[in-house]
C-alpha cells in the first residue's frame, strides 16, 4: 500500500470516528452543561449520575472491542457473513447487560446514586434522572455495536451522520424540556433525561433504517439466538480480556469520582467540568485508536503482516503528536473556560483552574495508550495485555494511593486529584515496551483456532486421510 493511499484512506477513517466521538461525548455532556445554567447542585447530581451511563458504557466498549477484533479482520478477510455472525452475538451480549442497567436504574436509583456520593441532596436530585435515562440503555445495546460494525465494514461516516442527527435533536430536547421552551413543561433534571432516551429512540430508527438498505452487513434475528458454537467461543475469547481491561481501568476512573465526590460539592463540580472537557478533547485521540484498529486489523485479516507493523509504527507517532496538540489546545483555552463557568463558586473554580492544567499533561499518556492498547494490541487478538497493565496501575496503585491522600492524610483537593491522575503517565514505559515485541502482529481468522466448525472437521478428515 503506498502511502499516499494509506495516508488518504486513514484520514478518511479517523475524521469521521473522531467527530462520532465528539458528538458522543456531547451528547453524555450536553445534559450536565445545560442543567449548569440552572445551578451547582444540578449540575454535579447530574454529573454524578452519568457515572452509571459511563459504566455502562464500559460493558458496551468490551463486547465492541471483541466485536473489532473479529469484525476488522472478517472485513479485510472478505467474508461478511462472519461479520454478520460476529454482530449477531454482540449484540446478544450487548442486551444482556442492558437489560441489567435498565433494572437497576428503574428500581433503584436512589442505591445507586449513593455509590457515588453521601450527599443526600445529590441522591434525591440524581435518582429521576436514572429512572427515566435508564431506558435509553435498551437501545443503546444494539445501536452501539451497529456503529461498531458499520465503521469496520466502510461506513464510518453514514454512522457519523446519525451521530450528528442524534447530538442536534438531544440539544434541541434539552432546551425544550430543562428550560420550558415553545409551551413545553420545565422539566430540569427530567426534562434532561427525557431529550436523551428520545434522542437513544431516534438513534435506534436510523439503524433499523440503514439495516434494511441493500448489499450492506445486516442485523438477522436468528444470528442473534444462535451462532456456531467456535464462533461464540471465538467471540468470547477475545471480548472477555477487553471487557476486563474495560471494567479494570473504567471501574477505577469511575472510584475517581466516588473519592472526589465525598469531598464537598465545589470539589464534584469543578471535577465534571473538567471531566467533560477531557472527554471532549479527547475525541481525536479516540479516532485515532479506533481507526488504527481497524486499518491494522484489516491488513492482519489479509495477511499483510510487515505493513501492519509499519501502519502501528506511524499511529504510534501520530498518536504522541495527537496527545501533545490536545495537551496544549486545554491549556490554551483553560481561562476561557474558568471565566465562563459563572454558576460554579469562587472554590470551585480554584480547583476546576489547577484541573485543566492536570489534564493537559494526562493527554499525553492517555493518547498513546488508548492507541496502542485499544486500538494496536486489540486489532491482533493482544486482548490480556491491557487487562494486567490497567489493572495493576489502577487498583495497585493509583486508587490505593488516591483513597490515603483523601481520607487517611486529608490531603487538600488539588493534591488528591494529582495523585489520581497520574494513571496513563506510568504506564507509558510498559506500553512502548510491549509494543515493541510485536506480539500483537498476528492473523487471527486464518489461525487455526479461529476456523468454523466445519472447517476443522475437514481439515481433520484431510489429516486422518493423508
Amino acid at each position: 500500500m503506498k502511502n499516499t493511499g494509506l495516508r488518504k484512506q486513514f484520514i478518511t477513517i479517523v475524521f469521521p470516528l473522531a467527530l462520532q466521538n465528539l458528538l458522543s461525548a456531547l451528547v453524555s455532556a450536553s445534559d450536565a452543561l445545560m442543567l449548569g445554567g440552572l445551578n451547582q447542585e444540578s449540575l454535579s447530581a447530574v454529573s454524578l449520575a452519568t457515572q452509571v451511563t459511563f459504566v455502562a458504557t464500559l460493558f458496551y466498549n468490551g463486547i465492541i472491542g471483541g466485536t473489532t477484533v473479529l469484525s476488522a479482520q472478517y472485513w479485510g478477510n472478505k467474508r461478511p457473513d462472519k461479520v454478520e455472525e460476529v454482530m449477531g452475538v454482540a449484540i446478544r451480549y450487548a442486551t444482556m447487560v442492558s437489560l441489567v442497567f435498565w433494572f437497576a436504574c428503574t428500581f433503584m436509583p436512589l442505591h445507586l446514586m449513593r455509590i457515588f456520593t453521601n450527599d443526600r441532596q445529590l441522591m434525591e436530585l440524581g435518582a429521576p434522572y436514572l429512572q427515566v435515562v435508564g431506558w435509553s440503555y435498551l437501545c443503546m445495546g444494539i445501536t452501539q455495536i451497529y456503529f461498531c460494525v458499520m465503521k469496520n465494514t466502510g461506513r464510518t461516516m453514514r454512522s457519523t451522520v446519525y451521530g450528528v442527527i442524534s447530538l442536534v435533536l438531544n440539544l434541541i430536547l434539552n432546551a425544550v424540556f430543562i428550560y420550558g421552551l415553545f409551551g413545553a413543561p420545565k422539566l430540569g433534571i427530567r426534562g434532561a433525561a427525557l431529550a436523551t432516551l428520545l434522542a437513544r429512540i431516534v438513534e435506534l430508527l436510523l439503524v433499523a433504517a440503514e439495516n434494511m438498505c441493500k448489499d450492506v452487513v445486516r442485523i438477522h434475528f436468528r444470528k442473534i439466538l444462535y451462532c456456531e458454537g467456535s464462533l461464540n467461543s471465538d467471540y468470547l475469547k477475545y471480548t472477555l480480556p477487553v471487557l476486563a481491561n474495560s471494567l479494570a481501568w473504567g471501574i477505577g476512573f469511575t472510584m475517581f469520582t466516588v473519592i472526589i465526590g465525598r469531598l464537598g460539592s465545589d470539589a464534584v463540580a469543578a471535577n465534571s467540568i473538567a471531566n467533560i472537557v477531557k472527554n471532549l478533547t479527547l475525541c481525536v485521540c479516540y479516532g485515532i485508536s479506533t481507526g488504527s484498529g481497524i486499518l491494522v486489523g484489516n491488513l492482519l485479516g489479509a495477511d499483510k503482516i510487515e505493513e501492519a507493523k509499519r501502519l502501528g509504527d506511524k499511529c504510534k507517532k501520530l498518536s504522541i503528536i495527537a496527545g501533545a496538540v490536545t495537551g496544549g489546545f486545554v491549556l490554551a483555552i483553560s481561562p476561557l473556560i474558568v471565566s465562563a463557568m459563572t454558576t460554579l463558586t469562587p472554590v470551585a473554580k480554584s480547583y476546576l483552574q489547577v484541573m485543566l492544567v492536570v489534564c493537559s499533561y494526562y493527554m499525553i499518556g492517555k493518547s498513546i495508550n488508548c492507541t496502542l492498547i485499544s486500538g494496536i494490541f486489540c486489532a491482533g487478538g493482544d486482548t490480556k495485555f491491557g487487562f494486567v497493565c490497567d489493572s495493576v496501575t489502577m487498583w495497585a496503585v493509583v486508587v490505593p494511593i488516591g483513597m490515603l491522600a483523601a481520607f487517611v492524610f486529608e490531603l487538600p483537593v488539588i493534591w488528591v486529584y494529582i495523585l489520581l491522575n497520574i494513571d496513563e503517565i506510568i504506564k507509558l514505559p510498559v506500553v512502548f515496551g510491549h509494543y515493541k515485541k510485536y506480539r500483537w502482529a498476528k492473523n487471527l481468522v486464518n489461525a487455526p483456532e479461529c476456523r468454523t466448525g466445519e472447517e476443522r472437521k475437514k481439515i481433520k478428515m484431510f489429516r486422518k486421510f493423508v
